[in-house]
């Protein structure tokens, strides 16, 4: 099932109100984690058994059969942080809750943190993001396009393709004339081989595929997929790929709006955020519950790996 349409479990709906009394310690967080991460009760993820000791000074849980011990951030975006965990639900809260999204230094004179502590975290949580959205594929009439982030080189006047702009391939799926789910990955170029590796990857088996007629997307049909490759010709662009452009754009003022400048290495975390807001644009009061899941059940990134 492609998106959150469906899901096992109800998100819970929270207003700033409802997060502040809710979330007022460390004790309140350690709760919510806890519930996330071993919906069923404790589960030591050495030995599978149910039933542990609590190691209070260090905050860790000791499995009664076989001793080994596990923190309650293991495993998370949050694992091995010495940033207090209320900490981390404010700032999930604040990242989830502005459709504007958070600069790092926007976050940090909010929560009082150092700039690069601000960071780490809106990374790790964008992290959470890009995992999350990565386990579901597109259906319905798929989109793709490509495009060009970036400032032009200066003395350029050269736009899009045979720029020295950042490569972004578009990806959405349509559902008669609504949008449903959407990816953008940034590419080191535009060929065959990169559009057949991020259609095999993303687009579901057997959907329809609408593209331009640019030449490196005739592989599509060649991946079992039903081409419908459209030359613009007199054609505007944006009306035969309607909400490819209308998400470049939308991305576009998101990023620039928010962060101003960008560079390639990080710009892949600036399209994640914006696409997992877009993809959870019905369930705004839901995203806090849903990004907080997101970010319990992602493995973190460290910060060497963030800047390296």
């Amino acid at each position: 099932m492609e998106g959150e349409v469906v899901m096992n479990k109800p998100y819970q709906e929270i207003s700033l109100l409802e997060f502040q009394t809710k979330y007022q310690t460390e004790e309140d967080c350690e709760k919510r984690i806890f519930k996330l991460h071993w919906p069923q009760g404790f589960t030591c993820p050495s030995c599978g058994h149910q039933e542990y000791y609590p190691v209070t000074k260090r905050k860790l849980y000791q499995c009664k059969k076989c001793r080994h011990q596990t923190s309650l951030t293991a495993g998370t975006v949050m694992h091995n942080t010495r940033t207090a965990l209320l900490l981390w639900f404010w700032a999930i809260y604040l990242t989830s809750t502005d459709k504007r999204g958070f600069s790092a230094l926007s976050l940090s004179k909010k929560l009082g943190l150092s700039y690069w502590k601000a960071w780490t975290m809106l990374h790790k949580i964008r992290h959470a993001m890009k995992n999350r959205d990565s386990a579901y594929q597109l259906t319905g009439i798929v989109e793709i396009d490509d495009s060009f982030f970036g400032s032009s080189t200066k003395g350029s006047s050269k736009r899009g393709r045979g720029t020295s702009k950042t490569a972004v391939i578009v990806e959405a799926s349509t559902h008669g004339d609504a949008i449903g789910f959407a990816k953008m990955t940034v590419v080191d170029k535009v060929d065959s081989a990169t559009i057949d590796h991020l259609v095999k990857a993303n687009v579901k088996a057997n959907q329809p595929v609408k593209t331009d007629g640019l030449p490196v997307y005739t592989i599509v049909s060649k991946s079992g997929h039903n081409h419908m490759q459209e030359i613009v010709n007199g054609k505007k662009a944006h009306e035969v790929l309607k909400w490819t452009h209308i998400l470049i754009s939308n991305a576009k003022s998101f990023i620039m709006g928010t962060f101003h400048r960008f560079g390639k290495k990080h710009l892949q975390a600036y399209l994640d955020e914006f696409c997992y807001r877009f993809n959870r644009r019905k369930w705004e009061l839901q995203l806090f519950d849903r990004l907080v899941t997101a970010c319990v059940n992602s493995q973190t990134i460290c910060f060497a790996e963030l800047t390296q």
